[in-house]
């Protein structure tokens, strides 16, 4: 294709793009119906994974839940039932452990991948943070590890649609804190702006970005907008907003090498 025609091909995609997401502010887009899908839950014996476990099961789909905590895992199973999944399988999973996390691995993306597509059919979805978007001071490992989960689902993403794998759909969620046990104690400078969440709310945005095809989810939504502006800010105006927003964090270390986080 030559130049001309690509550069009008791609105006034109891009107007419809933009009428078709002006459209959708006012008509939501369709769920889908996911009963009977098998669904692979990590980190699935406490907090956002419970959560998740309940919420799926209620769709009526098939559960398989991973985690290193066997009696947690357990309890998700027992609620995941009551709220009404068809099946439930858990499995041992310690990701602490280089050999686990290998023997795992073997079972998630090598094995499911190659399956959806062949297929051009199924849906991965990355938990990472608003930390794998924006920067924190004190939070340097966090960071980093959460900026690779959104690079890798984001590369993933690109590949299945440079392929022409268009039915493998996937999500990024990229949550402010949540009122989880990892985040006790911090408190954020401006609550309305920037509250900390409840994990039933992350839980009941991630589920319905799922069934809608979303392919990020920010929460709150103040942060599509402090994610934009991290972009075209000059970086002492990042520093100064930074500041402003309470992304400054204190990290003190105790002798039982436990972090406590307290928003400035």
């Amino acid at each position: 294709m030559n130049f001309f025609l690509e550069t009008i091909q791609v105006l034109l995609l891009s107007m419809w793009y933009s009428v078709e997401s002006f459209i959708h502010l006012f008509v939501p887009i369709k769920r889908k119906n996911i009963a009977g899908e098998v669904v692979l839950i990590t980190g699935a014996g406490s907090g956002i994974g419970r959560l998740m476990a309940q919420e799926f099961a209620a769709l009526g789909t098939v559960l398989v839940l991973w985690d290193i905590n066997q009696e947690g895992m357990k309890e998700t199973a027992r609620l995941a039932k009551q709220s009404g999944a068809s099946r439930v399988h858990y499995y041992l999973c310690d990701c602490s452990d280089k050999n686990e996390v290998y023997r795992v691995a073997d079972q998630t993306y090598k094995a499911f991948l190659p399956a959806m597509i062949a297929n051009n059919y199924g849906h991965l979805v990355s938990i990472a943070s608003s930390a794998g978007l924006i920067g924190v001071n004190g939070l340097a490992d966090y960071c980093a590890s959460k900026f690779a989960a959104v690079g890798f689902a984001e590369s993933v993403g690109l590949e299945l649609l440079a392929t022409g794998k268009d039915g493998i759909k996937t999500t990024i969620v990229c949550p402010y804190f949540i009122n989880t046990g990892m985040f006790d104690g911090c408190q954020t400078k401006w609550p309305r702006l920037l509250p900390i969440l409840d994990p039933d709310f992350v839980a009941k945005k991630i589920i319905d970005a799922v069934l809608t095809d979303q392919v990020y989810l920010l929460l709150p939504r103040s942060m599509y907008l402090i994610a934009a502006l991290k972009n075209v800010l000059q970086w002492k105006l990042k520093s100064l907003l930074g500041s402003y927003l309470g992304l400054s964090l204190e990290v003190d270390c105790h002798t039982n090498s436990s972090l406590h986080y307290k928003l400035q």
